[in-house]
């Protein structure tokens, strides 16, 4: 199985943006984390980044046909983002959506998510933890772990 994950503006600044949200791991830390659990779970991982909506929705379009599932984190995107949404949408690859922080405990235009509507499911204010659970389910869900 091959996953995507992809992650949205400024998670690249994390360690140094918000330390009291978001901590002081920094990006590569979080990259780390995911390419272990991917070796864990036995499957295929590939990471994007891009503080650009267009670059996100370019690279959903690649995926069609090459990714099994997508994680992703569109971060400020999440509230505004009918383009990412309608990628999703399109391609019609199974996706669960995630947040470090709980954002329905944060301000209430964290609480709207164009992205959810193309998602599984949302783990939302599980740190790192929340790439896991999203990885596990899409391994459970939809494929089996590479032999």
């Amino acid at each position: 199985m091959k996953l995507l994950v992809i992650n949205g503006p400024n998670l690249n600044m994390l360690g140094i943006r918000e330390r009291a949200l978001y901590g002081a791991q920094d990006y590569a830390a979080l990259c780390d984390f995911v390419r272990a659990q991917a070796e864990r779970l036995g499957v295929s991982v590939e990471l994007f980044q891009s503080n650009h909506e267009g670059a996100i929705v370019d690279r959903i379009q690649a995926a069609y046909q090459n990714i099994d599932g997508i994680v992703i984190n569109p971060a400020a995107y999440t509230h505004t983002s009918v383009a990412i949404l309608d990628a999703l949408k399109a391609v019609s690859i199974p996706a669960c959506e995630v947040h470090l922080t709980d954002v329905n405990a944060r301000e209430d235009f964290r609480k709207v998510s164009y992205v959810r509507l193309a998602c599984d499911r949302t783990f939302a204010g599980f740190g790192f933890d929340g790439y896991r659970m999203a990885m596990e389910y899409l391994v459970e869900r939809y494929g089996k772990p590479a032999e």
